[in-house]
């Protein structure tokens, strides 16, 4: 208990920022040009970002304009090498894109995963035509990526898609539907999985890249209204007859599945990333809100039950942290699989949203309502605990390493 209340004191004092207030330990993982492009990602986010964040919002996705600025300014595709447009730089300039967004609950511009899933498809499995004619547009925000994997009847069992792409001389056949589709109602370039050969299940899927301006090719009528992520244009997808090119076919036909396989540990790695700079975000919102609200002829923070549960939420973020950071080392390193990143998911999304809840808690009537930024994250993040594989599917995925089961 006395080490709980000194972690409490700790973290009032020092405004909550572990990683700037030095509270328990300090990161090592970024180098210092990282740390000099941040400082250049951050200024970006404040005057490109979150000036404009309320009203796409309200408009339900974020301006082509802010994509086109953050091409100019190097966050898409940091990771890219310059030969296709992209900076040249690791897989760590991606995540000091992401934890900067995620920092001011910037929740609506996909750089991420057009940048950092949508575009390492190309790179890996695409042609060399395909990444000459789409990469560096990607890189410059000209190009817009999504990833349509979800189906109305097929999430976290992506096995289960029914979407088709029937070869038709040199051209692939498509139909189908694809539903909650992040980037969806901006996209103008789709990897999409299908089934190119509906009797083989999960060894008859394929990756076939789609021109959004495909005849055929179909978005919903409207972007879909979410409980968060207001700002992310999240949109249904149709096929009607859609004819693209052979050459579209991202890899070998039917290895699809073993495809999105081998890109799911970044994809996951990357929400356990934006989960830990949410909450420690949230701790620094919340600690510098009951230093200065009162009630009850006292100030909020002056209550140990404020204390506590600020101890509890940084006492968690500091491990989330460490941990995080020891994934994004692994994943440099090749080292990273699946089990891994299914346990940090599952721990981040879960330790996110109960602290959340928490430090809302402590808004009282305020932490209720959206123009608070604590009001924003507790309501994106629950997102976290579906997308990219259920908690469910990460347990099962951890049951089974354990019991010797694939």
């Amino acid at each position: 208990l006395i080490r709980l209340l000194i972690i409490c004191k700790l973290i009032i004092k020092a405004g909550g920022n572990c990683r700037e207030g030095g509270i328990v330990f300090k990161r090592t993982i970024y180098s210092e040009e990282h740390e000099m492009f941040r400082a250049t990602v951050r200024r970006f986010v404040e005057a490109e970002i979150v000036p404009h964040h309320g009203q796409w919002e309200k408009e339900g996705r974020v301006s082509r304009d802010a994509w086109l600025k953050a091409g100019e300014h190097g966050l898409l595709c940091a990771a890219m090498p310059e030969e296709y447009g992209g900076a040249g730089a690791d897989f760590l300039a991606s995540m000091v894109v992401l934890e900067e967004l995620a920092r001011v609950g910037a929740m609506g511009p996909g750089f991420s995963l057009h940048s950092d899933i949508v575009a390492p498809y190309l790179l890996f499995y695409g042609s060399e035509v395909v990444k000459q004619e789409w990469l560096p547009r990607m890189a410059a925000g000209e190009v817009i990526g999504a990833l349509g994997m979800t189906e109305p009847t097929a999430g976290s069992d992506v096995q289960g898609i029914k979407t088709t792409a029937i070869r038709d001389g040199d051209d692939y056949v498509i139909n189908g539907q694809k539903v909650f589709i992040t980037n969806g109602g901006n996209c103008d370039l789709l990897v999409l999985a299908c089934k190119t050969d509906p009797s083989k299940g999960g060894k008859g899927t394929s990756l076939i890249l789609v021109p959004a301006d495909t005849p055929g090719f179909r978005k919903g009528n409207r972007l879909l209204e979410k409980i968060g992520w207001k700002a992310q244009d999240t949109a249904e997808l149709f096929f009607d007859d859609v004819r693209v090119p052979v050459g579209n076919l991202l890899g070998v036909e039917g290895r699809g599945f073993a495809q999105m396989m081998e890109q799911l540990p970044q994809e996951r790695l990357m929400q356990c990333v934006r989960a830990a700079s949410s909450l420690e975000a949230a701790i620094a919102w919340t600690t510098e809100y009951v230093k200065e609200r009162k009630a009850f002829g006292g100030k909020i923070a002056d209550y140990q039950n404020t204390r506590f549960r600020l101890a509890e939420a940084q006492a968690d973020a500091v491990m989330l942290r460490i941990f995080v950071d020891r994934c994004l080392e692994a994943h440099a390193a090749g080292e990273l699989d699946a089990v891994d990143a299914a346990m940090g998911k599952m721990l981040c999304s879960e330790t996110l949203c109960r602290h959340l809840d928490a430090l809302l808690q402590l808004f009282g009537g305020y932490g209720y309502m959206w123009e608070y930024p604590i009001a924003r994250a507790w309501a994106d993040a629950r997102v976290g605990r579906i997308a990219g594989g259920t908690g469910e599917i990460m347990r099962e995925i951890i049951g089974r390493s354990l019991l010797g089961r694939t």
